[in-house]
């Protein structure tokens, strides 16, 4: 990915997650959209992936960070993943 490309999708991200029609957009998400979105946030920033779905759905490709704690996302992207986690788990999501 070019790196304006790769900047981009990063601030569109950012966009994303900043709270514009999150609330009632996140609520209407199905557990695999909202899946896709929080690990499409780590895929762009370079997580390598562990899980055997995830690595079939995004691949490894380009991966440079191991630990998720370390993946550097704006504290904006970690606050819309947070957000995520929370309407998978009153979801019942997998």
């Amino acid at each position: 990915m070019k790196i304006g490309t790769q900047r981009c999708m990063i601030a569109a991200l950012v966009i994303a997650a900043s709270g514009f029609g999150t609330i009632s957009a996140a609520s209407a998400q199905s557990c695999q959209e909202l899946w896709v979105e929080r690990n499409s946030y780590y895929k762009e920033a370079g997580y390598c992936f562990k899980t055997s779905r995830a690595i079939s759905y995004f691949g490894n490709g380009g991966c440079i960070y191991d630990i998720e704690a370390q993946v550097p996302l704006p504290r904006e992207i970690r606050a819309r993943i947070a957000e995520i986690t929370r309407i998978e788990r009153r979801m019942g999501c997998n």
